[in-house]
């Protein structure tokens, strides 16, 4: 007998994420009887189902409840489960706030939009969240060098960590360009990040800084060689997703 929820999990730890209209993914997010039988399944190996209303995949990772014995289960506690050194969960926390802060006021502003236009209507329907791809920023690589750079540890550091984001699925690098990827809304907690970050250190770095929606012909990659690092496929602060 087929074990759906089984296949489910076993797709969640070896691909990582799903995108929310995936099958599967629908059927864990709209059946409640599935839903609890995924939750069940997943905290009796320490984990949970990682989703949010505004992002358009899902995933897997370490339940609060036990992240004290997978992060602080060596001599010092460790921020992430992938092996990213300090600087490049610098920078995936400066690539979140650039394009994953500026996305949600975008996905709110729209949603609220909709409801203002729906008061006018006398049968109109409740829309669903939007999590169109355009709505997501688009940062230039040479932008993100001039601003952080050299906080970052320079063009060849930066450069060596976006790769590792990128292979991550944290984010989709292309031709000098750095968009969303799967991960990248779901790697931090919205809800308890946003404010440390507007109102934390990042605050004064990211004041008048606009990411950018489009690039001009000059904007070039940080790599300097024609196969570069390049992800040519979309696909509290600790980064837990990789079990």
């Amino acid at each position: 007998m087929h074990d759906e929820t089984a296949a489910l999990v076993a797709r969640l730890l070896s691909q990582r994420w799903l995108p929310r209209d995936d099958a599967q993914a629908r059927k864990a997010l709209l059946d409640e009887a599935f839903r609890e039988e995924l939750d069940r399944r997943l905290a009796a190996v320490g984990l949970e189902l990682r989703e949010h209303p505004y992002s358009a995949y899902i995933g897997v990772a370490v339940a609060r409840a036990n992240e004290k014995h997978v992060f602080g289960g060596s001599d010092s506690w460790i921020s992430n489960t992938l092996q990213l050194d300090r600087d490049a969960v610098a920078l995936l926390v400066v690539l979140w706030a650039l394009i994953v802060l500026p996305k949600r006021q975008r996905q709110l502003e729209r949603q609220q939009a909709e409801a203002d236009a729906s008061q006018t209507l006398m049968f109109a329907e409740a829309k669903p969240i939007s999590r169109d791809a355009s709505l997501s920023p688009i940062v230039a690589e040479r932008t993100l060098l001039a601003d952080f750079g050299e906080k970052l540890g320079g063009k060849t550091r930066v450069n060596f960590n976006l790769g590792l984001l990128s292979r991550h699925g944290f984010i989709v690098r292309r031709k000098g360009e750095l968009a969303e990827g799967p991960l990248l809304d779901l790697v931090f907690d919205y809800e308890r990040t946003a404010r440390r970050v507007l109102d934390g250190a990042l605050s004064d770095l990211l004041a008048g800084l606009t990411p950018r929606d489009d690039l001009g012909s000059d904007d070039e990659p940080l790599y300097d060689d024609a196969d570069g690092d390049v992800n040519e496929t979309s696909e509290d602060s600790e980064v837990s997703h990789d079990v």
